[in-house]
């Protein structure tokens, strides 16, 4: 049902009339220090493609990349006991993996879910007059290159880890119960790459309003410094030609709307009518940083404006 042809968040094969298998797989290299904590973060972010399809995690293998001849095998324990503990969260079980001998260590997840083929969400299906919901804040990247370089305090290394290591399971649960039209997760290539793709699959305009945009504390702070990781200006540069940045615009916010995420929220658009009404479900179930950022129109497809 989904493949090659058409790329989104994960791969989709239907088995019978009730059921799809969705398949995705995601690794990277550590983004915090602590390995626990990046055990975690690697799991969410595996099963994040899961959630933006819609569809719910059953199991997962993990991929592994560490050097145990030079690492304490201790550090290698405590990342999987991360990722086993954030799968299990989601209601999913580890059935197995493979590890390779690296001098740098690696860790992911190979995950497949189950949704109904009547219940995909695809990036594709925006309609012109759709609110566009985000789910997470972002300047995540901003924050894990302030941590390589010493410049974030222990208390926001908490708060972007927190948001890092996050589900995205109670957000694809509570939007589920409305008309989502089109869903991806925001990640590497940030908020408006992964919007930009969105307008061009749906074949729609997106207008983003970029103060309604949540964002991590002193992530401009950051960004005016220079901490912004390579991946968010390759990012701003291949999509030179897509984007109609209002005057408004500071090149801060530009470069921030641009930020490479890791594992980060989803990016959902719904009818208007039923945009507040999904906003207050996600603020009551406890995704406080949900935003509506935007909306999708029928002039300039496949292109964004950023007000």
């Amino acid at each position: 049902m989904v493949g090659l042809d058409e790329p989104d968040d994960a791969g989709v094969i239907q088995m019978d009339e009730e059921t799809a298998l969705v398949q995705t797989v995601d690794f990277f290299t550590p983004v915090v220090d602590d390995p626990y904590a990046f055990g975690q973060i690697a799991a969410a972010n595996s099963l994040s493609d899961v959630y933006a399809m819609g569809a719910t995690p059953m199991t997962a293998l993990n991929l592994v990349a560490f050097s145990v001849g030079k690492l304490d095998a201790s550090l290698l324990a405590d990342m999987l006991r991360g990722a086993a503990d954030k799968v299990k969260e989601a209601g999913a079980t580890i059935i197995g993996g493979h590890s390779i001998d690296d001098p740098e260590p690696k860790l992911g997840l190979a995950v497949t879910g189950k949704v109904h083929p009547d219940r995909i969400w695809r990036k594709g299906g925006s309609r012109p007059g759709d609110r566009l919901i985000l789910t997470k804040p972002i300047g995540v990247g901003i924050h894990t290159t302030g941590i390589k370089r010493g410049k974030v305090t222990e208390e926001e290394i908490e708060r972007v880890t927190r948001v890092m290591a996050t589900l995205n399971r109670t957000a694809a649960e509570t939007l589920s119960a409305f008309d989502v039209h089109a869903c991806t997760d925001i990640t590497g290539f940030g908020l408006l790459g992964h919007a930009s793709e969105m307008s061009r699959a749906g074949c729609v305009g997106f207008e983003i309003e970029s103060q309604a945009v949540p964002l991590l504390p002193r992530t401009a702070a950051l960004a005016e410094e220079g901490v912004v990781p390579g991946g968010s200006k390759a990012n701003a540069q291949h999509l030179t030609d897509c984007l109609l940045l209002d005057d408004a615009v500071s090149d801060t916010m530009h470069i921030i709307l641009c930020d490479a995420v890791t594992s980060g929220g989803l990016l959902a658009a719904l009818p208007q009518e039923q945009a507040e009404e999904a906003l207050t479900a996600l603020h009551q179930q406890g995704v406080e940083d949900a935003q509506i950022i935007g909306r999708v129109t029928e002039e300039q497809p496949g292109k964004i404006w950023v007000l």
